[in-house]
């Protein structure tokens, strides 16, 4: 099957978003298929620069994190990045080439700024939703562009695994939703080896502004950490949080160890690295994804999974869909998390098993994504 893959590694300009898409890429390679990375910014790209710390709307720095990323990793002729003005990587003609011969294209979090003629000859259009409720919440919303660019996708796949749900208030706008799994590609996410001492956590304060539907708020991280600010006081095991906008001092006030997130997900090597020599994770997802019981679980999570590293992450309905007996646990307070914390740390190696188990069994590309191309081509 030949696979046109839509993500954003040049727009993010950091190594976390980029596994996300390479999970997909090195996953569906590996079943065989023939994939070609597409990144379209539409009319310009307007993109941050990390290593000069602004914003730029040239195409060199993105273009070249992209090949930074992809090309380790074997993906040398078959990347794209493009604006209305121009394109780096691959010749455009043989993109166009692949569009006319491609069984399907697939969207990864956001739609194409502009649909081009070319994005139609695909036989078919998938889009993947990866931050459940808000999208639908946007859709409901009256957000056109991103309405437009779902609707022309036949088939439209959610992270969101308690989407329809009575106790979940997620609209069902720009659907039907399927169900589809964050996948890891085993063979880049080895069994780490277990001398770690943090709990840490990979964290964007606030990404996006908060959402409002049916009279009700839901917000980003900063509306749901604060509750869990005081967690180092009240065990006795070390927590490092690699993070992005929020002022350090008051992380190390609250006994949170800092790294800066922006130098901890500078590449996909420097990022790993810091996941495989993690203890555990620690998550606290955004505020909406607790508020709406969507069932969300984290890209970055089955990293850690695949890696041995037990997730220790405030429920989102996870046990409705996720019955783990180990390597997940769920906590909805403060004391909980605290007590959760003893209960890994008492049976280390039992969770670090129980982890890897959980990313071969559930969430490992070649279990995930084979599902997702049935249903995306069907």
């Amino acid at each position: 099957m030949k696979i046109l893959f839509a993500g954003t590694i040049g727009r993010s300009g950091l190594g976390g978003q980029a596994w996300a898409s390479l999970q997909y890429l090195l996953g569906f390679r590996a079943l065989g298929h023939e994939v070609f990375y597409l990144e379209d910014c539409g009319i310009s790209s307007w993109v941050y620069n990390w290593e000069k710390e602004e914003w730029t709307t040239e195409l060199d720095y993105p273009a070249a994190h992209v090949r930074d990323c992809l090309e380790p990793f074997g993906c040398r002729d078959n990347w794209i990045y493009r604006t209305n003005d121009g394109s780096v990587g691959a010749p455009l003609d043989h993109l166009l080439e692949f569009c006319a011969s491609a069984d399907v294209l697939i969207l990864r979090a956001v739609p194409l700024w502009v649909w081009r003629e070319e994005y139609d000859r695909p036989r078919r259009r998938a889009f993947i939703d990866v931050d459940p409720g808000f999208t639908q919440i946007s859709i409901a919303n009256g957000d056109a562009g991103l309405a437009q660019g779902v609707a022309r996708c036949e088939r439209r796949f959610t992270l969101g695994q308690r989407i329809g749900a009575p106790d979940c208030p997620v609209p069902m706008a720009g659907g039907p939703w399927l169900k589809t799994l964050p996948p890891v590609f085993l063979g880049e996410w080895p069994f780490a080896k277990s001398d770690a001492t943090y709990f840490t956590s990979v964290m964007r304060w606030q990404g996006f502004r908060e959402a409002t539907y049916n009279g009700i708020s839901y917000g980003q991280r900063d509306k749901e950490f604060p509750s869990f600010m005081d967690l180092p006081g009240r065990t006795s095991q070390k927590f490092q949080i690699a993070q992005m906008g929020i002022d350090p001092a008051l992380l190390k006030s609250h006994g949170w160890e800092v790294a800066p997130g922006e130098i901890i997900s500078r590449t996909p090597a420097t990022y790993r690295d810091f996941i495989r020599n993690s203890r555990a994770e620690f998550s606290v997802p955004k505020n909406g994804y607790v508020k709406m019981r969507s069932g969300w679980f984290s890209d970055r999570s089955v990293c850690y999974l695949a890696s041995g590293r037990p997730v220790l992450i405030e429920d989102t309905g996870l046990s409705d869909w996720l019955p783990a007996r180990g390597g997940v646990v769920t906590f909805r307070d403060v004391s909980e998390a605290a007590s959760c914390v003893d209960q890994i740390n008492t049976d280390y190696e039992h969770h670090r098993r129980a982890a890897r188990q959980l990313a071969e069994g559930t969430f490992a590309s070649d279990r995930v994504l084979p599902a997702l191309l049935e249903a995306a081509v069907s």
